[in-house]
């Protein structure tokens, strides 16, 4: 985005001269990321992606909120739910031509690796339902950019809303057919996160409870960084954990898992300049800006603390709340657990310590183990898994990705921070 295209932002968003945390950005790593190491394959070090946001989106979805037809446009997209479904009628011009264009999947789109990323995700389930779960799902809550937008978006005002959404982005780019069928749903789920940042990007800065701790370049949230960190907080951190658990992963399955999220880093916005051609790429990228962000907030800690309360409803306890934090435990270790004030459970937190790599061993073939306590193994993992993602995925009832109207009504009378 060209300077002026920033300007523009923050003037449309009456945020110059309004006392943000305009050189925030000084505290901010040197960006050294070469754009030769993206999909794009071409090109140095460009503008920082924390000076970068979605400067198609933005002013339309900016401009459907101001007109008052937030409200007209998610009824009308209820509707929308597959790939190859037609627009409905009755869309604001601007919008419609928006959404025409972020719909279309990128020229370099490999529509093999896609099928093959389904096929890698439904014999890799149990694996990627564990890291997108216990390692992705709760990593979101110490990335402080991210926890802090949750926490004072209208997100933030029911949590186990927003988390249903959010496993819908996972659930869709593993389901079948995900981008590449027109009955498949993963281009619409994009599409309407998407336009959902764009919405918060222009209602957060007018919170003063966010914008009293804001850090972010020019006072506007969601930037392309902060995008790429959560892009990393999930694939990236798959890929880590596979590695760390010894899962193995065939040269095919990598590169078909990597093609599917970079396809989806496009259709959210991300410019193909910053999204990783290569895992060895997406390495150095995570190290620069994901591994150096990862801290405690208090906003962060009172998420984590909602997740894990929120786990008291899955199946009437089946997965009781001491459970789910012995699992976080486990799986994003002490030091995180540590940061998000999880309670120790000893017993229980050494013996899913011991289980997992014992439940790897017997599912790659590297350990053998009695049939009848490997099936036992299975049954307690799939199970958990199995409620999981009923929770998640709002025990089957159609999730709704929508424009914002209103930051987090828990905040909109409560006083500012002084």
């Amino acid at each position: 985005m060209e300077q002026t295209d920033i300007n523009a932002v923050m003037s449309r968003r009456k945020l110059i001269g309004a006392g943000v945390a305009l050189g925030a950005g000084a505290a901010l790593p040197k960006w050294t990321w070469a754009a030769a190491q993206s999909v794009a394959g071409v090109g140095g070090v460009g503008i920082p992606p924390w000076e970068v946001w979605d400067a198609e989106a933005d002013p339309v979805i900016a401009a459907v909120i101001d007109r008052g037809e937030a409200p007209m446009v998610n009824a009308l997209l209820r509707q929308w739910t597959q790939n190859g479904q037609p627009l409905p009628d009755g869309l604001p011009a601007d919008l419609r031509e928006f959404m025409e264009h972020a719909r279309q999947l990128p020229a370099w789109t490999d529509i093999d690796k896609l099928k093959w990323a389904v096929d890698f995700n439904k014999r890799r389930g149990v694996y990627l339902g564990v890291a997108y779960g216990f390692v992705s799902g709760m990593m979101s809550t110490v990335i402080p950019h991210e926890a802090r937008a949750v926490y004072y978006s209208k997100g933030g005002g029911d949590m186990k809303d927003r988390i249903s959404k959010t496993a819908k982005l996972g659930y869709d780019i593993g389901s079948e057919r995900a981008f590449h069928s027109p009955h498949g749903e993963m281009i619409v789920t994009c599409v309407k996160t998407r336009m959902a940042h764009a919405g918060v990007r222009h209602l957060l800065p007018q919170s003063p409870h966010w914008r009293h701790g804001a850090t972010e370049v020019g006072g506007i949230p969601i930037s392309q960084r902060d995008i790429l960190v959560t892009w990393h907080s999930l694939p990236t951190s798959v890929v880590r954990s596979f590695r760390k658990w010894g899962v193995r992963m065939p040269p095919r399955d990598a590169d078909a898992f990597l093609h599917s999220w970079q396809v989806a880093a496009h259709m959210l916005g991300v410019r193909d300049e910053y999204i990783p051609a290569t895992w060895a790429a997406a390495e150095t990228q995570a190290q620069q800006i994901l591994d150096p962000v990862l801290a405690p907030t208090p906003e962060g800690k009172k998420l984590a603390h909602m997740l894990v309360n929120l786990a008291a409803e899955v199946d009437r306890g089946h997965i009781s709340k001491p459970l789910l934090e012995s699992l976080t435990r486990t799986f994003l270790g002490p030091k995180i657990a540590g940061w998000l004030e999880i309670p120790r459970h000893p017993w229980q937190d050494e013996l899913l310590a011991a289980a997992w790599p014992l439940y790897v061993g017997v599912q790659e073939g590297t350990l053998w183990l009695a049939p009848r306590y490997a099936k036992q193994f299975w049954n307690f993992f799939a199970e958990v898994l199995r409620q999981g993602a009923l929770w998640y995925l709002g025990e089957g009832k159609r999730l709704y990705i929508e424009i914002p109207v209103m930051n987090n009504p828990n905040y909109l009378n409560a006083p500012p921070p002084s």
